[in-house]
C-alpha cells in the first residue's frame, strides 16, 4: 500500500528534471513511508517526457503520466489524482518554488491530525514569506488572493498556490472539471462546500531558478475574477446595484436643487432617469440575492455528492467483506445496510 503520492505537473521542464525529482525523493525518504512521485507531462514540446520516462525506468518510485497535447495545469493535476495510489496526495511545482522540504511537513500535518482533511502552504500568512519574487508578480498575486479571499469570506489567505496536501479519499471524491490554474480554486471551493476541514501553514515562495515561467497574467486574472463572482455573486451585483442606487439618489438631490433654485426644466427627463436608476439598482441587488441562493444550493449539492461517495464506499466495503459463517452473506449485507441507513437518518435529524 502506497502511503504518499506526489503529483508534479510539468510543461517544458527539461532543465529541472531529473534533479528536482531526486530532491523530492530524498525528502520523502525521510518520512520512512512508501511513496510515489507522479510527474505529469502536460504536452511538453521539449524532451521533458523522455527525461521523465528514462528516470522512471531507473527508479520504480517515479511513475510517468502524461499526454501529447498541452491541456493546462488543471488537466495535469486531475490526471495525477486519477493515477495516484497513495493514502495522501500532494501537489508541488516541478521548479520547486516551494522547496521539497514541505513534502514531509504536509505528510506529518495530515497524518498527525485526523480532523484535518487537507493542508495549504501559504506565503501570505504569519511566518510565511517570499524570496526574490518580482514586485510586480508579488503585488498581482497578493491583490488577487485578497479578492478571492473576500469571495471565500476570508477563511484562507492563499487560494491559488499549488503547495497542498490532501487525504486521498477527500480529493478523489470531488468531481473536478477545470483544465487551467483555476483548478486550485475549484478544489478549494468544492472541498469547503462539502464540509472538509482545511489547515493553512506558513511557507516561503521562491523565484524560479531554472526554466521559463508559465504565468499568464491576463488569462489567470480573468479566470480568477470570474471565479470570484460565481463564488460570491453579491460582490458584483451588490456593487453594481448600490452604484446605480447612489447615482439615482445623487440625481434626485440635483433635481431638488434645480427645483429650489427655480431652474428645473420640466421638459428634461431627469425624473424618469432617476426612477430608472433606482429601480435598476434594486433589481440588480435582487439578482445578486438570487445568485447567492443558487450558490447555496450548489454547495448543498456538493454535500449530497460527498455523502453519496461515502455511502458507495461503505457499500463496496460491505460487499467485499467476508460473510459470517453462521448466516448467509445476503442477510448480513442487508442488515448492515439497514443499520447504516438508520445511522444516517439519526444524524440528519440531529
Amino acid at each position: 500500500m502506497i502511503e504518499i503520492s506526489v503529483i508534479v505537473p510539468t510543461y517544458n521542464e527539461s532543465a529541472n528534471i531529473p534533479r528536482n525529482l531526486e530532491r523530492m525523493a530524498a525528502a520523502l525518504t525521510i518520512t520512512g513511508r512508501s511513496f510515489e512521485i507522479i510527474p505529469v507531462d502536460d504536452g511538453s514540446t521539449d524532451d521533458t517526457a523522455e527525461k521523465i520516462k528514462r528516470y522512471a525506468r531507473e527508479d520504480p518510485r517515479i511513475r510517468y503520466a502524461g499526454y501529447s497535447k498541452n491541456g493546462g495545469r488543471g488537466k495535469a493535476i486531475r490526471t495525477g489524482i486519477n493515477a495516484a495510489r497513495g493514502k495522501y496526495i500532494m501537489t508541488i511545482d516541478c521548479d520547486l518554488s516551494y522547496t521539497e522540504e514541505y513534502l514531509p511537513v504536509m505528510y506529518r500535518l495530515l497524518a498527525d491530525n485526523p480532523e484535518i482533511d487537507f493542508v495549504i502552504g501559504s506565503p501570505y500568512m504569519a511566518d510565511g514569506g517570499t524570496e526574490n519574487v518580482s514586485l510586480k508578480r508579488l503585488w498581482i498575486s497578493k491583490l488577487g488572493n485578497m479578492v478571492l479571499s473576500s469571495a471565500m469570506r476570508g477563511r484562507i489567505k492563499t487560494l491559488t498556490g499549488i503547495l497542498r496536501g490532501y487525504k486521498a479519499q477527500v480529493v478523489k471524491r470531488l468531481d473536478l472539471e477545470s483544465d487551467g490554474k483555476e483548478i486550485h480554486l475549484e478544489i478549494l471551493s468544492k472541498a469547503l462546500a462539502s464540509g472538509y476541514v482545511p489547515l493553512e501553514f506558513p511557507a516561503t515562495l521562491r523565484s524560479r531558478q531554472k526554466g521559463q515561467s508559465k504565468f499568464k497574467f491576463k488569462a489567470t486574472a480573468l479566470s480568477h475574477l470570474v471565479f470570484s463572482f460565481f463564488e460570491r455573486p453579491s460582490l458584483l451585483f451588490g456593487l453594481a446595484g448600490f452604484l446605480l442606487i447612489g447615482c439615482g439618489l445623487g440625481l434626485g438631490v440635483f433635481i431638488i436643487y434645480l427645483w429650489q433654485s427655480g431652474t428645473l426644466n420640466p421638459n428634461r427627463p431627469l425624473m424618469t432617469l432617476m426612477v430608472l436608476l433606482l429601480v435598476s439598482g434594486f433589481q440588480v441587488i435582487l439578482f445578486g440575492f438570487l445568485g447567492t441562493q443558487m450558490v447555496g444550493l450548489r454547495k448543498e449539492l456538493y454535500k449530497i455528492q460527498k455523502n453519496q461517495h461515502k455511502n458507495q464506499e461503505r457499500l463496496n466495503q460491505l460487499t467485499s467483506a467476508s460473510p459470517d459463517k453462521d448466516r448467509p452473506f445476503e442477510t448480513e449485507l442487508e442488515t448492515d445496510r439497514n443499520d447504516y441507513a438508520t445511522e444516517q437518518t439519526i444524524t440528519h435529524n440531529n
